[in-house]
């Protein structure tokens, strides 16, 4: 892994929580919308001591998952966790399996009754579990070796897609049936999110973005930007995509970073000054995207953006006693419902880590979460 993979993937740990209150939109979100969101709800899924939350998957309104891990500062006694909302309460899905989970990062699905999570495992091999609620069994690709490391998931029907890096270089890892193929692309750095036939992560230097056509995965012309890096993408068609990131331009001093896809090239979407770092990204398939991330400058309070087009505006909640920040690390849309989960972790100011459950929707509809 890259100097900047390993930064990242340390950062998937560093995650968010907060009770939110209110919404804050910038000054250049004109005009403004008639419905704007508003935080409905801060929980949380209860996760063991020093718990985050890494990644969400909105099925329905009562079928939502998430995974992330506990005992986060602790070797020996840190699990990957796999979460349910059922409509009324989170329960802990069970992984039947002896060598166990670490961090969990991504998690897609083909139904509720087909859903994939990917991570570390204990004995030093990537993590692929597929399950549903009644639990998750480990399944073991052939091709994957110790060192190798995954973070990015996507799944439909006869066919899954791991994303991830090794020795240097990105690796994509391709599910059909029982056969699975791996793939080092050329290019050095990782991947670290996978979906609709598009790969995002870096070289080290700047932002990689991988695209899957006939039959293979290859690089795509991306603008010059130093120090960029990709997060997440969320794709709403083979003309329409957005991906999140950074511009890293030295210890502390991280920018925004957001590419569209129209088509035809990658351009950068331009952003007013800010430092807010950017994780996930999700879209509610009609051009409209909402971005989570944390904003150094009002730490405490989370922080998540929202896009229609080119006009782009905070959305922030406010802070609660006791918490020095707020991690809001991945995002899901909620389709027909018209809402948003974010999850992540939220810092004390003892430096314990909490899990958090944001559920946010336009002030006109009445969503109990």
């Amino acid at each position: 892994m890259t100097r900047r993979s390993q930064r990242r993937a340390l950062s998937l740990i560093l995650a968010t929580s907060v009770a939110l209150t209110q919404v804050t939109p910038a000054a250049h979100a004109d005009p403004r919308p008639a419905t704007i969101e508003a935080w409905q709800q801060s929980t949380s899924v209860r996760l063991q001591a020093d718990g985050s939350l890494s990644d969400v998957l909105a099925i329905s309104s009562s079928d939502v998952w998430a995974v992330g891990q506990q005992e986060i500062w602790d070797v020996w006694k840190n699990r990957g966790s796999i979460r349910h909302w059922d409509g009324a309460r989170w329960t802990e899905v069970p992984v039947r399996d002896a060598t166990a989970a670490g961090n969990l990062r991504g998690l897609a699905a083909v139904s509720s009754s087909e859903v994939w999570a990917v991570g570390d495992g204990h004995d030093g091999l990537p993590y692929v579990a597929r399950g549903d609620m009644t639990g998750f069994d480990r399944v073991r690709p052939q091709g994957l070796r110790a060192g190798d490391w995954v973070g990015g998931v996507d799944a439909k029907s006869g066919k899954v897609v791991v994303v991830g890096s090794r020795d240097e270089h990105g690796l994509i890892l391709t599910g059909q049936g029982n056969s699975w193929t791996v793939q080092e692309t050329k290019e050095k750095g990782g991947l670290y999110a996978v979906g609709g036939g598009f790969a995002v992560g870096d070289t080290g230097t700047e932002p990689l973005v991988m695209h899957y056509s006939d039959g293979a995965w290859k690089s795509m012309p991306v603008p010059s930007i130093p120090g960029g890096y990709l997060r997440d993408v969320q794709v709403d068609s083979s003309k329409r995509a957005v991906a999140v990131g950074g511009v890293y331009n030295g210890p502390g001093d991280i920018e925004p970073l957001v590419l569209t896809w129209n088509g035809k090239r990658w351009r950068e979407l331009r952003l007013p000054g800010s430092e807010a770092r950017l994780y996930g990204v999700t879209g509610d398939g009609k051009g409209r995207y909402w971005i989570t991330g944390y904003d150094p400058s009002r730490a405490a309070e989370p922080y998540m953006m929202r896009c229609v087009k080119s006009d782009c505006e905070a959305i922030r909640g406010g802070a609660k006693p006791g918490r020095n920040s707020v991690r809001l690390q991945s995002v899901a849309y909620l389709a027909g419902k018209g809402t948003v989960w974010a999850v992540g972790h939220a810092v004390d100011t003892a430096d314990r880590y909490t899990d958090v459950v944001e559920t946010f929707a336009p002030k006109t509809t009445t969503s109990k979460s």
